[in-house]
């Protein structure tokens, strides 16, 4: 059992039950109130979609690990679990059933919430990190692509099934005469784009981690194609624009918050621009693989402490009301 959820990587799975939890009780309710609503979605309905959701990102955990046997025998020998511990014929099945039963959980809320983007995102993406696994993750900046656009999926999720639950309580009509569903698009968007642009930064350092084994078996990442350098150069300019992105949100979002004083400011300051600054410094004195997954580490520590910042958003909506 504890090969499985080894597989299946049970620590960020649990991460994207709290992000979507976080992004649905406690952003999305704070947005609703501001405009007067009280109309979370039903838990039920919430359920479905983090539990779908979970359930297919551990099928594209599985198929990854699945496709990557002969990488993983050069780039982290001590951590293979397909065909040391878990046959591929058993990795398989694992993968069929649980992006199935994900599949039918998201499918199910968007019949219910007669929601064809919904859909769409439920039957699309397990495609998505199949051919991510087969092929994908080969070409030269398209996996990570791909895997940061995935990534930046559930706060999207929550803002699509929220809007839908709306319209299906009070219809499409009236909510025209209410921000409600462009305020919701507008903050939920914003912790997408943060998970895309971080999420993408840790994938190419992820890929100098592991070019060995990638350049083996000729795989055209960024760092076999570009080398390191110019690698560490491109994963500079994603970290100077995330610290420009936030910048922006601090100085056209906050006007009312600005001071260096405020727990808003300090919190950006110091648990998300000072800990890029960090991984700049990591990444440009990094020579081994060691080195890497240390910044590897410290891209995750700056996503949930990101993701956390929407209980500070919780008490800005307010004071804005």
């Amino acid at each position: 059992m504890k090969d499985y959820l080894r597989l299946v990587r049970i620590d960020n799975l649990v991460f994207i039950g709290v992000l979507m939890w976080v992004m649905t009780y406690w952003l999305s309710s704070s947005v609703l109130m501001t405009q007067g609503f009280n109309d979370l979605m039903p838990w039920w309905i919430w359920l479905m979609l983090t539990l779908g959701t979970i359930l297919i990102a551990a099928g594209g955990y599985v198929i990854n690990d699945y496709f990557d046997v002969k990488i993983d025998r050069i780039n982290r020998p001590d951590k293979l679990i397909v065909t040391r511990t878990v046959s591929k014929d058993s990795a398989m099945t694992l993968f069929y059933i649980v992006t199935g039963i994900g599949i039918v959980l998201g499918l199910i809320c968007s019949w219910y919430l007669r929601s064809s983007a919904l859909a769409l995102i439920y039957l699309l993406v397990p495609g998505l990190l199949w051919f991510y696994s087969a092929s994908y993750k080969r070409i030269l900046l398209l996996g990570n692509i791909l895997i940061a656009f995935i990534s930046a999926l559930p706060p999207i999720v929550i803002a699509i099934s929220q809007t839908a639950w709306l319209q299906h309580l009070y219809g499409k009509d009236m909510l025209q005469f209410v921000p409600i569903g462009h305020d919701l698009f507008v903050w939920l968007s914003g912790f997408s784009l943060f998970a895309f642009i971080t999420t993408l930064i840790r994938e190419i350092i992820k890929d100098m981690q592991d070019q060995n084994g990638d350049r083996e078996l000729e795989c055209h990442t960024l760092p076999v194609v570009v080398g390191d350098k110019w690698t560490k150069i491109i994963v500079t300019m994603l970290i100077v624009i995330m610290i420009g992105v936030i910048v922006l949100f601090w100085w056209n979002i906050l006007p009312f918050d600005r001071s260096f004083s405020s727990f808003s400011t300090r919190y950006l300051l110091f648990g998300i621009i000072i800990p890029l600054l960090c991984e700049l410094a990591l990444l440009w004195s990094a020579r081994i693989p060691s080195d890497f997954r240390t910044a590897q580490g410290l891209m995750k520590f700056i996503m949930f402490v990101g993701t956390m910042y929407s209980f500070c958003c919780m008490r800005m909506l307010f004071q804005v009301a």
